[in-house]
């Protein structure tokens, strides 16, 4: 997480909103709702990019909908000598959508899927060797994750 602040106007909050609701919109689409020139929301794209406000582009994919039913938070407190090593099994486990390093009685929290509840089990089973998990099975969605908005 970068910690520079880089002040942004109004135009460009126009560019990240349109760029946040449908990160597939043409040049064309976000020019129209800065109010710019087609080369001028292209250099505004540019410097985004390369200031590091703009770190990637990608697509949302339901999970269930590809065979996970089950999604869950889960807390780890891992000890210091194993952090990396966890880390590095973290990588290859393509079960582990995120992992957020927190503060507090956590050393991590991970964002899971599973297709059901025994693959869940054998999940945190095999998360438990580096260390002691509470997990939270996900019920719904009130509010989906979205990017930082203007305030």
């Amino acid at each position: 997480m970068s910690q520079a602040r880089t002040p942004l106007d109004d135009k460009s909050w126009r560019i990240l909103q349109a760029l946040q609701a449908d990160a597939r919109s043409p040049l064309k689409a976000l020019a129209d709702a800065a109010g710019l020139s087609l080369p001028a929301t292209a250099e505004r794209l540019r410097k985004l990019e390369e200031s590091g406000v703009i770190t990637g582009y990608r697509a949302e994919v339901d999970a269930a909908a590809l065979g996970h039913g089950i999604e869950a938070v889960v807390g780890i407190t891992v000890a210091q000598p194993s952090k990396k090593k966890f880390l590095d099994s973290l990588h290859r486990n393509a079960a582990v959508l995120e992992c957020l390093h927190v503060t507090g009685a956590d050393s991590y929290l991970l964002r899971v899927v599973a297709q059901d509840m025994g693959d869940f089990e054998r999940l945190i089973g095999s998360i438990n060797a580096w260390g002691e998990t509470r997990s939270s099975i996900v019920m719904s969605v009130p509010l989906p994750r979205r990017g930082p908005q203007r305030t």
